[in-house]
């Protein structure tokens, strides 16, 4: 394996505030801020109630949304989304509120968390069941949040409603990669999850799986270059499913695509292809 492709780093956090939607990423980025920040207002405004649910306070679901993208790529628990929403607040709204915020935005098609892998067939006994926080876009999360090429690229948003590790460029990377990976598995009939042990010793960020039940799994990485560290998660995968895994990469941010010794492939997403 090998290749080459020219996207900087830059280029990348471009792509992110870009955009996926066809009819909103080739405007000029004032017209592109406004479509994205009327999508999410529609959504708050008219949306939820042709689905039946009035919302009486608008900017807690706002807030809700806010701080869903400031968890993006963690298995963040709800209640901790809910309580970073609403910091301070002793009249936070029942949990069955938040439930409908999740199941409406999900049925919207904005909310597009990856579900944990529970396989039917393998040595695993006690692997994590929670979802990995994704929207539909990570243009829309960072709209939510408030933050531009620059702010991702050197790190200076304002201080995100959910703690979470490493920066956020990071998990919006992961994102970008994750909803390239979902276009590619649909076209294979294939499905994607996340790996993650119970006691998070291991956690591999994407496993996709086809119908034979054999999978593919990968590691992002805002990095150009690959370590060992990178890869041990996956080396120790293989080493628990033996021929049920077909392949394993770290997708990257360098220039170009590669195997390593320890048969590990290394590829920059914009090589990335089913």
């Amino acid at each position: 394996m090998s290749g080459g492709g020219a996207l900087s780093l830059v280029d990348y956090a471009e792509e992110i505030v870009r955009s996926g939607f066809p009819a909103i990423r080739q405007l000029p980025p004032r017209a592109r801020r406004a479509q994205l920040d009327g999508y999410l207002n529609r959504i708050v405004e008219r949306d939820f109630p042709e689905q039946g649910h009035l919302v009486r306070r608008p900017d807690t679901l706002r807030g809700w949304l806010a701080a869903y993208a400031a968890a993006t790529a963690t298995t963040s628990s709800y209640n901790a989304i809910l309580d970073a929403a609403t910091p301070g607040e002793t009249n936070k709204p029942a949990k069955t509120t938040t439930t409908v915020y999740r199941d409406v935005l999900s049925q919207l098609w904005l909310l597009d968390p990856v579900p944990g892998w529970l396989p039917s067939r393998s040595a695993f006994s006690r692997l994590g069941a929670a979802p990995k926080h994704h929207l539909a876009d990570p243009a829309l999360a960072a709209r939510l949040l408030g933050v531009d090429v620059p702010a991702l690229l050197d790190d200076s948003a304002p201080d995100t409603p959910v703690r979470r590790p490493g920066h956020l460029l990071g998990a919006l990377f992961e994102s970008l990669v994750t909803l390239s990976v979902r276009v590619y598995a649909q076209a294979a009939e294939a499905t994607v999850h996340h790996l993650r042990t119970w006691d998070s010793r291991h956690e591999v960020d994407l496993i996709i799986q086809r119908a034979d039940q054999r999978i593919v799994a990968l590691e992002v990485k805002l990095s150009p270059s690959v370590s060992d560290d990178d890869v041990r998660h996956l080396t120790w995968l293989r080493g628990q499913l033996g021929d049920d895994l077909l392949d394993a990469a770290v997708i990257t941010t360098g220039s170009e695509a590669y195997r390593r010794a320890d048969g590990i492939a290394a590829i920059p997403l914009c090589l990335l292809e089913p």
